[in-house]
């Protein structure tokens, strides 16, 4: 039976594990329906091997940024820097940046410049702001609507599993949630009902592989394939069969990333 088609809006594919069979896992992506995939490189001295891996595959593209658990030890991004990424056919998000309070709280302040210097870089580009966001919710929602309220721009909150507050925040601002396989876990009936509260037309999917592999995966490696299994959870939370879910997923993505979705082999 063919798979509909959806979009794995944020992995990893330049971590070392998928260094012994990267084009395999793309391929087992494919063959999932999964015909898309969004890589993010999370330290820009990795950028060129990442834009490696989307030049070398149709399907694959990318995004950079400095990650906020790196910040304090990586050095800052430049507004000029990301922009100049921009140029790239097939570089199509600014991040993933953001707060991470739960591992490394002590560098809250750098986190917090170099957050500043990607949102104003998403502003420049028109392209979507990528976050990554733990233990820092009322941090984030500040500064990040803040920030819109300022000057306009797009954004995804990776593989959201903050409060509903956060949440409520993120879609005011007209932002998208992105449902991982936390949002899979059995014991995560909480998120998915903040999933299924929120409009239908702001959820994305995703497995930020390769971690947070969805059962029957859990524990292991996670892989671009596998973000059909947490769309189907997705469809189950709103009650929608996996084909209209999935419509649902790739029509949100397209309107974020356009990009990506205007993106043609020839082009590049």
């Amino acid at each position: 039976m063919t798979q509909p088609p959806l979009t794995d809006s944020h992995c990893h594919l330049d971590f070392p594990d998928f260094d012994e069979d990267r084009p395999a896992v793309i391929a087992r992506a494919l063959d999932a329906g999964v015909h898309r995939m969004v890589t993010i490189c999370t330290r820009l001295r990795n950028e060129p091997q990442v834009r490696a891996i989307a030049e070398a595959h149709d399907p694959v593209f990318y995004a950079a940024g400095t990650h906020p658990m790196s910040a304090a030890e990586e050095p800052l991004a430049t507004v000029d820097q990301l922009v100049a990424l921009a140029d790239h056919p097939k570089f199509v998000g600014i991040g993933e940046t953001g707060l991470d309070y739960h591992y490394t709280a002590e560098s809250a302040a750098i986190q917090q410049t170099s957050l500043a210097v990607h949102i104003e870089a998403a502003q420049e580009t028109g392209l979507p702001l990528i976050i990554h966001a733990r233990a820092a919710d009322d941090d984030m929602a500040r500064l990040l609507s803040d920030a819109w309220k300022a000057r306009k721009y797009t954004c995804v909150m990776h593989c959201f599993s903050s409060s509903p507050d956060l949440a409520r925040a993120a879609l005011d601002c007209g932002f998208y949630l992105s449902m991982s396989g936390i949002a899979a876990f059995p014991r995560s009936q909480d998120l998915r009902a903040i999933f299924a509260s929120a409009p239908l037309d702001r959820i994305l999917v995703e497995t930020d592989s390769p971690y947070l592999a969805p059962p029957p995966h859990r524990g292991r490696r996670n892989e671009p394939a596998y973000s059909a299994l947490t769309a189907r959870i997705g469809a189950e939370a709103f009650g929608l069969d996996y084909d209209a879910f999935a419509a649902a997923t790739e029509t949100n993505f397209e309107r974020l990333f356009a990009k990506a979705a205007h993106w043609a082999p020839e082009a590049a």
